[in-house]
């Protein structure tokens, strides 16, 4: 008789407590944010080269935390810049991400694409946000005004690029995209969560 008490008591109380757990347990995240410096996609002879620079990895957990830099870094004759810092962080509440460089200079198929700094932010949660800062931008040798719109998109020969590029709660700062020959993707900040 106990035991069938106990049972009924242990089976109430478990009944009870699954509205609160499942809130607890639908809000808590698994992470998924990620953040890299540089990433450039170039056709060769044999297939596709993708590269990158300061790329923290995808986070894993509610709690992971990752980090990459360096103090200058180079992608063939592609893409040169100086202080790439990428970080992601995740909590139960939100992912945060963020990527930056300094002294930008892109030469792809004879567009050049240069800035003196370059910043994508992304976060998740209740308060997520996406932006992209560019200082000095420059587009073949001309000086480009940065709206602050997302998804700005400039012409270039064979392509384009598009700055403060937003998809849901990924930004890349800068996208460069020449038909055929490479896609190039500067200061991406992904606030997905799992």
């Amino acid at each position: 008789m106990q035991n069938a008490v106990m049972l009924r008591w242990s089976a109430a109380t478990l009944a009870a407590a699954i509205p609160i757990l499942s809130s607890v347990l639908t809000h808590a995240q698994s992470g998924g944010g990620s953040a890299r410096a540089v990433q450039a996609t170039v056709v060769t002879s044999t297939g596709l080269n993708t590269s990158t620079l300061a790329d923290t990895g995808t986070l894993s957990s509610t709690t992971d935390a990752r980090e990459a830099s360096q103090a200058a870094g180079a992608l063939d004759s592609i893409v040169t810049a100086q202080t790439l810092h990428a970080s992601a962080i995740a909590s139960e509440e939100e992912v945060a991400s963020e990527a930056s460089l300094a002294g930008l200079t892109v030469s792809i198929a004879g567009a050049a694409i240069n800035a003196s700094f370059v910043q994508a932010r992304a976060t998740s949660g209740s308060r997520g946000v996406r932006t992209a800062t560019i200082d000095d931008l420059t587009i073949n040798g001309v000086p480009t005004t940065v709206s602050g719109a997302a998804n700005q998109t400039i012409a270039i020969p064979g392509g384009s690029v598009v700055i403060n590029q937003q998809d849901g709660n990924v930004v890349h700062a800068l996208h460069i995209i020449v038909n055929g020959v490479a896609d190039v993707v500067i200061a991406s900040a992904n606030a997905n969560a799992q």
